[in-house]
């Protein structure tokens, strides 16, 4: 790789960085003044829908329909979307958007021992090490701020973990069981449409149904950004893997929570507890430490990234 492609690509991965770190205040933003979930769930899928069909005709790519890419459509919607997502969603009204962006740094994290419990990966002190300080991480930003202020409702951190648990499980099974022969990009498109399905009835039967009719508020505007960020930013992800392979590609994680903490204080002026930016520290850590080895990246592939 020559000097000028490796500093294009690290300028296209700090942009990715940014963009998905984006994604986590409009979240906060969306869920302020009272839509629910599954509302949310469902245009934030069928708006990803329309971004990927316009996508999927400009690089004249089909999506198969077979009964094995039904099931990866299905499997990656439900574990990859709906409940991670509603879990999110649920949680972002309740936790500062940075302490989320912090959560979510905990699925590469999560993704070590259900790799090993898999038989995917390999036991390593080093990695080991890493899931410890990011479980340390969390406790850090738990328990001093509910012993002296309550600022951190604790069951409300338990479900922002849950949404990166299934984001972990996502890439693993990837891992495991692969994608039918679909690439990404086909995953991701296919994945929306049957969520969008699924969470259509959960949004309408459960009251949550957001009326898409002008005009258009804030919590509208910033759904609609958000969702089409995430699209443009995975195909970017997508492409900067080809591009410059994976390991350099999957460094986007750290990125990810960096940014969704400086777009936090910059866009809704949140601000920490010194506990909180130890807790940022010890998750970069964690994180490092618990990178799969090069060959693992590889097969995994950009569904396994931990960016989100």
């Amino acid at each position: 790789m020559t000097r000028e492609a490796a500093l294009g690509f690290t300028a296209v991965l700090i942009l990715l960085g940014a963009g998905w770190g984006l994604t986590m205040p409009l979240t906060k933003i969306a869920v302020s003044t009272g839509y629910q979930h599954f509302g949310l769930l469902f245009w934030q899928l069928a708006i990803g829908v329309v971004v990927m069909t316009v996508l999927g005709l400009l690089r004249g790519v089909r999506l198969p329909r077979g009964r094995a890419h039904l099931r990866v459509y299905l499997v990656i919607a439900l574990i990859g979307s709906v409940l991670p997502n509603s879990a999110s969603y649920q949680a972002a009204v309740h936790l500062p958007s940075g302490i989320m962006s912090i959560l979510l740094s905990m699925i590469p994290i999560w993704a070590f021992p259900i790799a090993l419990t898999l038989g995917l990966d390999r036991f390593e002190w080093r990695r080991f090490a890493g899931l410890l300080i990011g479980l340390t991480a969390v406790l850090v930003i738990v328990v001093p701020n509910a012993a002296m202020t309550g600022a951190i409702p604790v069951i409300w951190v338990g479900v922002g973990l849950i949404a990166g648990l299934f984001y972990a499980f996502e890439g693993n099974y990837v891992a495991r069981w692969g994608t039918a022969g679909l690439d990404a990009i086909q995953v991701l498109w296919g994945a929306s449409i049957v969520g969008a399905i699924i969470a259509l009835p959960l949004a309408l039967f459960s009251g949550q149904w957001i009326d898409p009719r002008p005009p258009f508020a804030a919590p509208d505007i910033a759904l609609a950004i958000s969702a089409t960020t995430h699209v443009l930013v995975y195909a970017g992800y997508v492409w900067l893997v080809g591009r410059a392979g994976p390991v350099f590609a999957v460094q986007v994680s750290f990125l990810v929570t960096l940014f969704g903490v400086f777009w936090a204080r910059l866009i809704l002026g949140e601000a920490y507890a010194p506990t909180v930016w130890g807790a940022l520290a010890l998750m970069m850590v964690g994180m490092f430490l618990v990178q799969p080895r090069r060959a693992r990246v590889a097969e995994a592939g950009p569904l396994g990234d931990s960016a989100r």
